[in-house]
């Protein structure tokens, strides 16, 4: 009873939301999870997620293995932190994914489930890949011959505003800057702003280039 109610509360999550018992074998798999993997829950009920997933983290290495890592944590009772991963969904492309998980144990019959609450980081990866593209290019820009011996003057940065822009030439996403700096992101945005009115510059790509040249950076 326990559980039927626990995969019909999943079925009303956002989450990609999928079950598996203590052997690894899928006992739940909401609408959300058959969106983003493509599977339909007759195709994966009962049969093991580690060879469904093929899973791996961000340096390649394989994850979704046997023993399972995951399920070893819960039978110990040890935490297990939400996690990033690539899996690889029914049409074969692999789909990055972060994972939190929720061990459940109905006491009455003494049976343990492990959710597995799966979310779409694409969009997030993808801007990254894009920030370390622009933040490459800024540093080419910034490494050609400057044909001007003597450029106009700008008005001078802010420690904060230099800090932010090195960061961002090393290929820091803005997200990681503003919580290594403790300011919101509309904070950021606003140093940002400034800097590229003191530098005569439209982005923050621009922002860097024109800095590293200039040697403020």
């Amino acid at each position: 009873m326990l559980e039927r109610e626990l995969f019909q509360f999943l079925e009303k999550t956002a989450d990609a939301a999928f079950t598996v018992n203590d052997l690894g074998l899928i006992r739940s798999w909401n609408h959300a999870a058959e969106r983003l993997f493509g599977y339909r829950a007759a195709e994966v009920l009962d049969k093991p997620c580690a060879p469904l997933f093929q899973g791996r983290d961000a340096l390649g290495a394989s994850i979704c293995t046997e023993p399972c890592a995951v399920l070893d944590c819960v039978r110990h009772d040890r935490e297990v932190a939400d996690f990033d991963m690539e899996a690889v969904a029914r049409s074969g492309k692999r789909v990055p994914v972060n994972v939190s998980i929720l061990p459940f144990h109905d006491r009455r019959t003494g049976r343990r489930l492990i959710v597995h609450l799966a979310r779409d980081i694409g969009k997030k990866k993808n801007r990254e890949i894009l920030t370390q593209k622009l933040i490459t290019l800024a540093r080419r820009i910034a490494s050609l011959p400057d044909d001007s011996d003597h450029p106009a003057p700008v008005s001078p940065l802010s420690e904060q505003e230099c800090r932010i822009l090195h960061l961002l030439a090393q290929g820091r996403t803005a997200e990681s800057i503003a919580r290594e700096l403790r300011v919101t992101p509309h904070t950021l945005r606003n140093y940002l702003h400034h800097a590229n009115l003191k530098l005569h510059t439209r982005n923050r790509l621009e922002a860097v280039a024109q800095a590293k040249r200039r040697r403020l950076i």
